[in-house]
């Protein structure tokens, strides 16, 4: 008898270390959670619900656990299965609520506050009560209805208790002591069962009946019977009706809308006005090569509105650079008179020079001579 007390008490005092040890990583791991987020206050069901969510962790977590060290057996007919032993519960106690991130206090404060109903549960109701959130949070705390039930008399959500507000909805307060039970529909659902689709939606019926509310397209203007344009009951504004194509999008840019000075940008269901090019006094689209008109400061040179010092600089440079090439071509015949030899050479040597010259300038077709000879007699 001496050594089974012994034994009891060294066992007793290892657990007790055991969960010393515990709880002084799980301080550590709580302190460094953000304090605002430990503060935060969540409604009273909520908060019960994060309580039994944490509890039903535990349990999970030891699920798997057994006496530690000796006879297991001897250990289970003397002191009861681990399963149900005040050991597991005190484990599962000493970690509650420890992963939650918000609303720490609120929860640990919970759990110390109703420790006697959490034991009460443990020893005596869990059989009856195989979920402790309806022991604790709905049949003890009356802080939380079951599932689509709503107030404090839990009463059933409208539309029943399988399928509230048609599917289509959230039953106000519904697993709360609060709220009114009406129906808050989804986006596209109206009516007070959620049973109808709102205007700028269609019902949209499945093969096998189940139903759902489906915006209309683009092109439609309130209500519309299925998809697409060829639903419309009536066009949006900005789009015409086809027979065969139902609502089209009418083009505005025909008959430009826009003021002097800018151009017209079709859209879907509209269009909008985008000012010109700085080169153009006029245009029918972006860029300096769609001006209908150059403006004040700028050339025509096809097919561009170039600013007209730009295209005076270039047309100098392109001028002295014939120039150079006449006066190479002359200095060549001047030399062949004295050496042919020498002047084959230098001759060679200068078509190379401007073979390179035009090709690293640019394209030969745009930079001729007979487009030099043309730009010169437009001055």
């Amino acid at each position: 008898m001496k050594l089974f007390l012994i034994y009891c008490i060294i066992f007793s005092l290892s657990r007790i270390v055991s969960l010393q040890e515990e709880t002084g990583k799980i301080k550590n791991k709580v302190d460094s959670k953000s304090p605002t987020k430990k503060q935060e206050t969540l409604p009273p069901c909520q908060a019960c619900r994060m309580l039994a969510n944490s509890f039903k962790k535990g349990m999970e977590r030891t699920s798997r656990g057994k006496f530690e060290g000796g006879d297991a057996l001897w250990e289970e007919s003397r002191l009861g299965t681990y399963a149900d032993s005040e050991i597991r519960l005190v484990e599962i106690q000493e970690k509650l609520c420890s992963e939650e991130e918000k609303a720490f206090d609120q929860c640990h404060h919970l759990a110390e506050e109703h420790e006697a109903l959490l034991e009460e549960w443990w020893f005596k109701s869990k059989a009856s009560y195989p979920d402790i959130f309806y022991f604790l949070c709905i049949d003890k705390l009356l802080v939380c209805c079951p599932e689509n039930h709503f107030g404090s008399d839990c009463k059933p959500c409208l539309g029943g208790l399988v399928n509230p507000c048609n599917g289509h909805g959230q039953c106000k307060g519904g697993g709360t002591r609060k709220g009114s039970g009406l129906c808050r529909c989804d986006l596209g659902y109206t009516g007070e069962l959620c049973e109808k689709c709102k205007v700028g939606y269609y019902n949209d019926t499945s093969v096998n009946g189940s139903w759902q509310c489906t915006k209309c397209d683009v092109s439609c203007k309130g209500h519309c019977r299925e998809a697409g344009p060829k639903g419309c009951e009536v066009c949006a504004d900005g789009y015409y009706y086809s027979i065969e194509l139902g609502c089209v999008d009418s083009n505005e840019c025909l008959v430009n809308p826009c003021k002097y000075g800018t151009f017209c940008v079709n859209t879907v269901g509209s269009y909008h006005c985008v000012e010109c090019d700085k080169s153009c006094d006029d245009c029918r689209g972006d860029g300096p090569d769609m001006c209908e008109k150059c403006a004040k400061g700028y050339t025509y040179q096809e097919p561009l509105c170039i600013e007209t010092k730009s295209w005076q600089r270039s047309l100098h440079v392109e001028v002295a650079r014939y120039a150079t090439y006449i006066g190479l071509c002359i200095a060549t015949c001047i030399i062949l008179r004295r050496n042919f030899y020498i002047a084959s050479l230098i001759g060679l040597l200068v078509g190379v020079y401007i073979g390179l010259s035009e090709y690293t300038v640019g394209d030969w077709d745009k930079r001729s001579v007979i487009k030099s000879v043309r730009s010169l007699s437009t001055l």
